[in-house]
């Protein structure tokens, strides 16, 4: 079975739709979870589903040491799931074309540092935009940068706010990256 190692800064939602879906399926297993936020709601769910933890900080996630500890994991993908930090160089040496990002907009529009949440819907609503969306993408040094895998639409509606806007962004998150990360580990 294939490992999966999620990475997750908050409410552990996308986190959630990925351990669910392949405790279905049986097609692979979330093997570690990493977080830089103490109170971060993935924890409750990790403990919940019995799924190990690890915190981190900024030195951390630079370490050979770090780097080593997810090696031992084996993991066929590590899958950004709401992780707001930059992956530094050596994670993203270590694991080429095996970390993907999911970011709620359609790249390469509204991302890079700071582009996240809500910050995000509130930009495309103040830009006029009529549709945005969900991408997602392999992780590189830059932010958002990595090469698109999937993109999903979604209308943006007159009187749409970043709430409403983020809760048509979040049924895409949840629906779209279980199923991309199972394609990719069929291929």
């Amino acid at each position: 079975m294939d490992n999966l190692i999620i990475f997750a800064s908050g409410a552990g939602t996308n986190a959630a739709a990925i351990i669910n879906w392949f405790k279905a399926n049986g097609k692979a297993r979330v093997s570690l979870i990493v977080c830089n936020k103490p109170q971060a709601g993935v924890l409750k769910i990790a403990e919940r589903e019995n799924i190990p933890t690890l915190l981190i900080d900024k030195q951390s996630i630079q370490s050979d040491e770090f780097v080593s500890t997810l090696q031992s994991h084996n993991p066929r993908l590590i899958v950004l799931a709401g992780f707001l930090w930059k992956i530094p160089a050596t994670m993203t040496t270590a694991f080429p074309d095996k970390i993907i990002n999911i970011h709620p907009a359609l790249l390469p529009n509204y991302g890079g540092k700071g582009m996240y949440g809500h910050h995000v819907h509130e930009a495309v609503i103040a830009a006029g935009e009529q549709e945005s969306g969900i991408t997602i993408h392999y992780v590189n040094e830059a932010y958002d940068e990595g090469n698109t895998i999937v993109q999903a639409h979604c209308p943006v509606v007159a009187g749409d706010t970043p709430d409403s806007l983020a809760a048509r962004i979040h049924k895409l998150e949840h629906y779209y990256f279980p199923r991309v990360i199972e394609f990719l580990l069929q291929h």
